[in-house]
């Protein structure tokens, strides 16, 4: 199985394995986002509830969530309305049942928005099931090397033939996530994730990662109303000490040490793209750029393909709006 950096979200391999996206928790600043697991802070448990539309009973989306955590305890799952006459399931347990609430109402303006930015909307029928502990997380997401303490989501998507349409998507989100994110971090968190549900189709293993996972950064916090900086803490105390960044974030800088501000880095290249060249054209580029595993050159074409450009003066206008986000 492949892993999609920090956020998650990663694509299928080759479109017909077992596909994991992990979504890293990231020191959030209030923007939400994930990246990697900061210390356990003073963020107030989660106690808003909301009731779902109803019970999901014995939807047969469930069975094989079902097996998994019912040794694990009762299991809950609600119904929520996505739009046009669709809904996702959230699942979890009695002790979940406030983030369920949280992560349930948000599906509905989620997938909304996704549509309203992709033109289309795929994200309605994942579910999103919250993880008790660590083994009942690892169990959900077949891995025992994704450790909770680190990872605040998954999407999890089941194999799928090329040209298929993906079945059995679902975001499962670590213990610690309801514990230590707000939850207006848990519904940026859900839109990102739910973003690589949306886009499943369109990604291919080896494509830019600093797309896949700018692109679903960038629809997590479209229309939020936060400020650059809220968004992109790290990249903007950089650029306020006039360090600019040399090149796109490179995939392996969305692991590890760097993940954080390579995510935010990520999200200032598709935020510079919609605001130059509109948000047509960023859903464009993403498509064409994901469709395939591409070097720089194969980079290189495509910008110029879809935005007429070449990779260095795509680069170089990035830095040049950059250069403008901090006064």
């Amino acid at each position: 199985m492949r892993m999609h950096g920090f956020r998650a979200w990663c694509a299928e391999r080759g479109r017909a394995r077992f596909a994991v996206t992990l979504a890293l928790l990231v020191g959030l600043t209030g923007a939400g986002g994930a990246l990697l697991l900061v210390p356990k802070v003073a963020v107030p448990r989660i106690t808003a509830a909301q009731p779902a539309v109803a019970p999901a009973g014995d939807d047969p989306r469930l069975a094989p969530v079902r097996r998994t955590m019912e040794p694990f305890g009762a299991v809950v799952a609600e119904r929520f309305p996505t739009g046009a006459d669709r809904e996702a399931i959230v699942v979890g347990h009695d002790g979940q049942r406030a983030e369920m609430a949280v992560l349930g109402a948000e599906l509905a303006p989620a997938t909304a928005a996704i549509t309203d930015l992709l033109g289309r909307a795929r994200p309605g029928s994942a579910l999103v099931v919250v993880a008790s502990n660590p083994s009942e997380f690892a169990a959900l997401v077949r891995s025992s090397s994704i450790l909770p303490g680190e990872v605040a989501a998954v999407t999890v998507t089941d194999p799928f033939p090329p040209g298929a349409e993906p079945s059995g998507s679902r975001v499962v989100f670590s213990p610690e996530a309801g514990r230590r994110l707000s939850p207006d971090a848990l519904r940026t968190l859900l839109r990102h994730e739910l973003t690589h549900v949306a886009t499943r189709t369109d990604t291919a293993d080896g494509a830019p990662a600093w797309m896949l996972e700018g692109f679903a950064e960038y629809a997590a916090h479209r229309g939020g109303g936060r400020a650059f900086a809220e968004i992109a803490p790290t990249v903007a105390g950089h650029l306020a000490a006039e360090l600019l960044p040399a090149d796109l974030p490179a995939a392996a800088d969305l692991v590890g040490p760097r993940a954080a501000e390579a995510y935010e880095s990520a999200w200032t290249v598709c935020a510079y793209v919609a605001d130059a060249y509109g948000e047509p054209r960023l859903v464009d580029l993403y498509r064409a750029l994901a469709a395939a595993p591409l070097d720089t050159a194969g980079e290189d074409r495509v910008l110029r393909a879809t935005l007429g450009v070449g990779r260095a003066e795509f680069v170089t206008g990035w830095r040049g709006w950059l250069s403008t986000r901090i006064r």
